[in-house]
């Protein structure tokens, strides 16, 4: 894209997938003066995998950098030793050293494929926060009150109930805070959760007199069960490295509420296109199916490319909707001694050992729910027992393959 268009027109492009910028005005002002803006991104670098719910705030940043601004990635090596207490109903354990260096590894290795990194500026907090000396550390504490921190929802929830908050915990948002006026940030961008940390920049820029950012915030995308936001600790995410067609089988299981909301925040569709997709379903001119299969597309596209997008929907057909067997299952050693004298097998103990669940109960619920089958005969009872042959095909659920290699 070409930098610095008419700042009204970076202004508009700016909103899609936007919750809230505080303020649009001051935007718009900064945007006017012509120069490269300062956006700033914080990762604290606790959770090494990025999904595409986590993508949507870096996508966001590269918007800026491909209009001509400053990417300015603040890893928190320093506050990871905190633990951001956002969202917490506990005192989060600190991240010992080795564990942030490996973790902010992961991430210089991901943020790559969404940001250009040759015009990234990546920067670790420690570089200032971990020089300050602790009469520093009063003084800047100095700049705020008690009451200001407690006015956190999460702090205070936490208070009324009794549970205890830690002294350092209270000093997360003061630090995020001071790396904005560490590097003078124009712009602060963040999910929702981060709102209160994000204005406290504003509010520690005004004390050392600097220009208050502007905040940026972006939404939450849900994960795949449409009720609790995307988190791979749930279990309901699609991460950038997983093959195109998991993603794609992914999004096709997604609730039709959240299309349109995962077309704005996770696809390059243009926003008149958004809202004609949008409209289109609510007067039912258009087919669910129909959108899913677009959207399912357009969100593999942007981190594989088309070929793989058309490719992962010809393998999509194939299995569900032909019912045929993947291009590619995956092999799994099976020895002899594994099975019983007759070469059969509990299906539950099949399971196990091709590795397509975790646990017994697991087993059993799948199979109690009619979601195994065994060369394309489904099981429905956990108790039968199935002769193993080198080749034989197990499948769990629509997407799970496994076949058997017998040694």
């Amino acid at each position: 894209m070409t930098p610095f268009l008419p700042p009204e027109r970076q202004l508009e492009l700016l909103r899609r997938g936007a919750a809230e910028i505080i303020t649009e005005e001051e935007l718009l002002a900064k945007l006017q003066e012509g120069r490269p803006l300062r956006v700033k991104l914080g990762l604290d670098p606790t959770a090494p995998d990025i999904h595409i719910g986590f993508a949507v705030v870096l996508r966001k940043l590269r918007q800026f950098q491909d209009l001509g601004h400053e990417a300015i990635l603040v890893i928190g090596d320093f506050t990871a030793l905190i633990g951001d207490p956002t969202g917490k109903k506990q005192t989060r354990p600190m991240l010992t050293r080795e564990e942030v260096e490996r973790n902010a590894a992961t991430y210089r290795e991901q943020y790559s494929r969404i940001l250009d990194p040759e015009r990234t500026r990546v920067t670790f907090n420690s570089q200032w926060l971990g020089s300050l000396s602790f009469a520093d550390v009063v003084r800047l504490c100095s700049k705020t009150t008690v009451a200001r921190i407690l006015e956190r929802d999460d702090f205070t929830a936490r208070w009324k109930e009794g549970s205890p908050i830690g002294l350092h915990e209270l000093l997360y948002p003061l630090c995020q805070a001071y790396d904005s006026v560490a590097l003078e940030a124009d712009v602060e961008l963040g999910g929702t959760d981060q709102k209160f940390n994000n204005l406290m920049g504003r509010d520690l820029q005004r004390e050392f007199g600097q220009p208050p950012q502007v905040v940026l915030l972006t939404p939450l995308l849900p994960g795949l069960d449409g009720v609790e936001k995307m988190s791979k600790s749930l279990g309901n995410y699609i991460g950038i490295n997983e093959p195109p067609q998991e993603m794609y089988g992914k999004v096709m299981s997604l609730p039709d509420p959240l299309m349109v909301t995962y077309f704005e925040l996770c696809t390059e569709v243009p926003m008149e296109e958004v809202r004609a997709i949008d409209e289109g379903l609510r007067a039912g001119r258009l087919h669910p199916r129909d959108v899913k299969r677009r959207l399912a597309r357009e969100i593999v596209a942007v981190w594989h490319g088309p070929e793989a997008a058309r490719a992962a929907e010809e393998e999509f057909d194939r299995v569900f909707a032909r019912e045929e067997l993947p291009s590619e299952i995956p092999e799994v050693r099976v020895r002899a001694e594994d099975l019983d004298p007759d070469g059969r097998v509990g299906i539950v103990r099949l399971l196990r050992l091709v590795r397509l669940v975790v646990s017994n109960s697991e087993a059993r619920r799948l199979v109690a729910q009619g979601g195994v089958s065994v060369d394309g005969r489904r099981v429905t009872d956990a108790e039968e027992r199935v002769e193993v042959r080198p080749g034989l095909v197990v499948r769990v659920g629509r997407r799970r393959f496994a076949r058997v290699r017998l040694d």
